[in-house]
């Protein structure tokens, strides 16, 4: 991290803030006390105020104890990120934020100093924790911004400063909190409007931009082909199969050359967990474990993707609910279970109240079950799943379908 001093770190935030003796300043910033190196800030939110001590321990160079978490973290980023030199990309929608980041953190990092945000850091701590790893010579940073409601891109932008915004697509995701597609539109167009004159807007083809003093980039369908157990997008082979990470890819190399950055030749990106892992299962199956969050548009893709790579294998979906989808929830899980029953589901795990949708529209599935939770889901998997079989594994992240997707892969561990 850019080093911080105490006495401005005591200047932009509100809260308790403790030195140890003769700590001058500060050079990464912490808010899980196991993680705290020395010379680090330890900021105590909720439950954290029970660690003081182990961060001390551990060499914290000061804690704080914030009067507002969300505020103390937007002015220490703010203060890293206004001392660096580092081009900025921001990137949101509605799926693929995180795959997307992901990509371009494998493209950057061989021929820039690149610094990503850890898993789905992508909310008012996570992306002020990314700022704060910032190094002096640092040249690139990629943020992930997510969005609640209205205003929250617009607040993360003005922290971060982006000089190039990815919004990867636009579809019914938080309409509990933005009523309808065109909401989820206005809050995404919040990244766009925060580019400085000459920024980079990477957008899908329809998406509506007014501003004429940025440059502006529009994803149509990408061109993609097979490259024996990889996949070629712009000429740039990936370590991936699934046909839905071919728009995500699109958009990262769309970023690396508004970053003038070179295209390498291959790229093998690590993605973040529990997102398209690929386990092996009992006799010769396989586990999709996609268990990290859900909604319409990545439900589909998810349901393609156990459909391609199944081959022969039969095929069985655990479904949890997805979240904040509002009055049209309903109707959207029916959506889910007709489509599961179109991409060949044999045998299908329905979890959660809302899930009960998937079996009303995939009533013509074979075999179905439902259960509340996921404690009471690995019980109905392990009636469901055979020996050989492909299953997909993919739900909100509020259900915790990691859990039935670890006991599978622990069973065959």
């Amino acid at each position: 991290m850019i080093p911080l001093g105490l006495d401005a770190v005591a200047s932009v935030v509100e809260g308790k803030l403790e030195r140890t003796p003769d700590a001058e300043e500060i050079t990464g910033v912490q808010v899980d006390s196991r993680r705290v190196a020395p010379g680090d800030l330890f900021v105590a939110v909720g439950r954290g105020v029970q660690f003081l001590d182990d961060a001390r321990v551990r060499g914290a160079a000061a804690t704080l104890v914030p009067r507002e978490p969300f505020a103390a973290f937007a002015a220490l980023g703010a203060a890293v990120r206004n001392r660096s030199s580092a081009k900025v990309v921001g990137i949101t929608g509605s799926t693929g934020k995180t795959s997307t980041k992901d990509i371009l953190a494998a493209l950057c990092a061989p021929v820039a100093r690149t610094v990503a945000a850890e898993a789905s850091f992508n909310n008012e701590i996570g992306v002020p924790l990314t700022l704060c790893r910032l190094e002096p010579d640092t040249e690139v940073c990629i943020v992930e911004l997510a969005m609640r409601g209205f205003g929250q891109i617009a607040e993360l932008c003005a922290i971060t400063r982006p000089d190039v915004g990815v919004v990867t697509n636009v579809g019914p995701v938080h309409l509990e909190l933005v009523g309808s597609i065109e909401g989820v539109l206005r809050a995404k167009s919040e990244l766009v409007a925060a580019l400085p004159v000459g920024g980079t807007a990477i957008v899908p083809m329809d998406f509506p931009v007014e501003r004429e003093d940025i440059d502006v980039i529009r994803l149509g369908e990408p061109e993609a082909g097979p490259d024996d157990g990889r996949t070629i997008v712009g000429g740039v082979s990936f370590n991936f199969t699934a046909r839905h990470q071919t728009a995500n890819a699109a958009a990262a190399l769309a970023a690396l050359d508004a970053l003038t950055l070179p295209r390498p030749q291959r790229a093998d990106v690590d993605f973040s967990r529990w997102r398209d892992e690929e386990l092996p299962l009992a006799g010769g199956g396989l586990l999709i474990n996609d268990a990290y969050n859900a909604n319409p548009i990545s439900m589909r893709a998810a349901l393609a993707h156990l459909a391609a790579t199944a081959g022969e294998r039969r095929r069985v979906a655990v479904l949890g609910d997805m979240a904040e989808l509002g009055p049209s929830a309903p109707a959207f899980h029916e959506e889910i279970g007709a489509e599961a029953e179109r991409q060949g589901v044999a045998s299908l795990v329905a979890v959660g109240e809302l899930a009960r949708g998937y079996l009303v529209g995939g009533s013509g599935i074979p075999i179905t079950s439902w259960a509340p939770d996921a404690e009471s889901a690995m019980f109905a998997v392990e009636e469901a799943v055979r020996p050989g079989d492909c299953v997909l594994v993919k739900a909100s992240r509020a259900v915790g379908l990691e859990r039935v997707a670890e006991a599978l892969a622990a069973v065959s561990a």
